[in-house]
Parts: C-alpha cells; sequence; structure tokens
C-alpha cells in the first residue's frame, strides 16, 4: 500500500509537516488525507495545496509506504511518533525527523536536518548522504535523549550526537564533529570516520567506538586497556582499540573505543597500562 507525495511549489519559509505520518494516512481516504493540516511558517494550509498526492489503498500503518519527493530541506517533522510502516524521502529532508518514532523504517536518499531521531525509541531511520547537529540527542531542557532504535548515516554528521542517549545505535560511517556522545547514559554510537575533540564530554555510561583519528582525549578519562576488536549490538568491529573510561568528572562509567592504529599520539598512555 503506497501513498506518493510530490512537492508542487518552492519552499520560503519552514513547513511543519508533522501529520505525514504513517499512522495518521492509515485508513483515511485519499480527500481525507489531501485536507490534513500542516504550517506554513505561521500559517496553516491544506496538504494538498503543497503535494500532489498519489494513492493505493492502505489499511493499517504497518502496511503504508509514503514517498517523498521534492527539495524537502525545509520541510520538518516528518514521521513524527510512527509506529510502524515506511517512508521513503528521494532527496533532502528538513530537521526532526522521525523524532519520538516509535517503529517503522524511514529511508533518506539524500541530507537530513538537525535533531534527526530526537528522542526515538524504535524503529530505524538511514540517512545514505550527510545529517546535521544533535542527531538521536535530547531536545533542550530534556535529559531524555534516543531511548531505542537505529540510526545509520552513510555520510557525515554534525555536533553533539547521541546527546544524552539512554539506549539504542547509532552509526555514523563518515565523520562527526565536537561532542560525540555528550552526556550519554546508555547505548552505542559508532563512528566509523574520524571525531572532533571532547568524545564522551559528561558520559556516565554507555559505549563510543571510534575506527579513525579522535582529535584528543578528555584528561577526565582513564585508560583501561588495549582490546583486539569492540562490540556494537552484537557486531564485532575489529581493532586494535585503546580503551578509555570516564568521564570520571561525572563519576562516569562509559567506555570510549578509539583506534590505536590511527591515533599513535596516545602511545603515551600504554605506560600506564
Amino acid at each position: 500500500m503506497t501513498l506518493k507525495l510530490q512537492l508542487i511549489k518552492e519552499l520560503r519559509v519552514p513547513i511543519d509537516a508533522g501529520c505525514i505520518c504513517p499512522d495518521t494516512f492509515a485508513g483515511k481516504s485519499l480527500n481525507e488525507i489531501a485536507e490534513l493540516q500542516i504550517w506554513e511558517g505561521n500559517r496553516k494550509r491544506l496538504l494538498n495545496s503543497l503535494f500532489e498526492l498519489k494513492e493505493d489503498s492502505q489499511e493499517t500503518p504497518d502496511e503504508t509506504n509514503i514517498h517523498l519527493t521534492g527539495n524537502l530541506s525545509r520541510v520538518q517533522r516528518i514521521g513524527a511518533g510512527m509506529k510502524g510502516g515506511e517512508i521513503t524521502v528521494q532527496g533532502d529532508v528538513g530537521m526532526h525527523l522521525g523524532e519520538k518514532m516509535l517503529g517503522g523504517t524511514i529511508m533518506v536518499e539524500g541530507n537530513a536536518g538537525s535533531w534527526t531521531g530526537s528522542a526515538m525509541k524504535g524503529g530505524t531511520i538511514i540517512v545514505k548522504k550527510n545529517a546535521g547537529d544533535y542527531i538521536g540527542g535530547a531536545y533542550r531542557g530534556s535529559t531524555k535523549g534516543m531511548q531505542g532504535g537505529t540510526i545509520i548515516i552513510h555520510g557525515d554528521a554534525g555536533t553533539e550526537v547521541g546527546c544524552y542517549m539512554r539506549n539504542g545505535l547509532i552509526k555514523i560511517q563518515g565523520n562527526v564533529a565536537q561532542f560525540v556522545g555528550i552526556r550519554m547514559r546508555n547505548g552505542t554510537i559508532v563512528v566509523q570516520g574520524s571525531a572532533a575533540e571532547r568524545a564522551g564530554a559528561f558520559m556516565t555510561g554507555g559505549k563510543i567506538i571510534i575506527c579513525n583519528n579522535v582529535t584528543s582525549i578528555l584528561p577526565s578519562f582513564s585508560i583501561d586497556s588495549i582490546k583486539s576488536k569492540a562490540k556494537a549490538e552484537g557486531e564485532a568491529i575489529k581493532g586494535p582499540f585503546y580503551l578509555f573510561i570516564g568521564d570520571l568528572a561525572d563519576h562516569g562509567n562509559g567506555k570510549l573505543y578509539v583506534s590505536k592504529n590511527k591515533n599513535e599520539y596516545l602511545k603515551s598512555f600504554e605506560e600506564f597500562l
């Protein structure tokens, strides 16, 4: 069961499109879906004023597939709170993709904005290119970031990936900016590329695996050992890795794995083993 949405106008202001979700579309006629309300800036619009809709019938969220095309970089909150089904975006997408998501799959063929997967509890988000800041993170004023599910970014990601993360898996196949895993409490973050400074700052639990260079190690982390591999949700990642424990400034017991071969400057830590 598939519903196709084609953007029909150039967007000049942000769009709040939280209604674009399998749970919202399931069981509705095409006319009912077309009349769902979205926000264009500070104005209410009908969904069909911005998108051309074509559909095959859909019965339940798990049977509902939504295909979106066009430049959606200003369209926010797609898939918010979704419990099942699939969303495919043929292009770029805006902020808050899949926020508070509970299940289902979102696939983005282009780039995704900041706050992708914020506070999500289940499901899978896959971004084929780059993503912005705060991936899987908590909103300002909250201490509940990603609590379950999987986020896979094929390109690079920005600052504070996994902020206040409590569970789940984030895999970044490119590089990340500073503060990856800041204040994380549980879960796993895998960075196949390099990481900027302050990795794991204030973390109290969880696991960060950096497979390439890291700019520096915070002085509040203590070296524990050298490991031949690291495990991420049952997957073995070949090392060797330096294993650091921290953030001791917050009495943390998080695990920070850093590639031994890509960080020769850390060799001096071996005298403490």
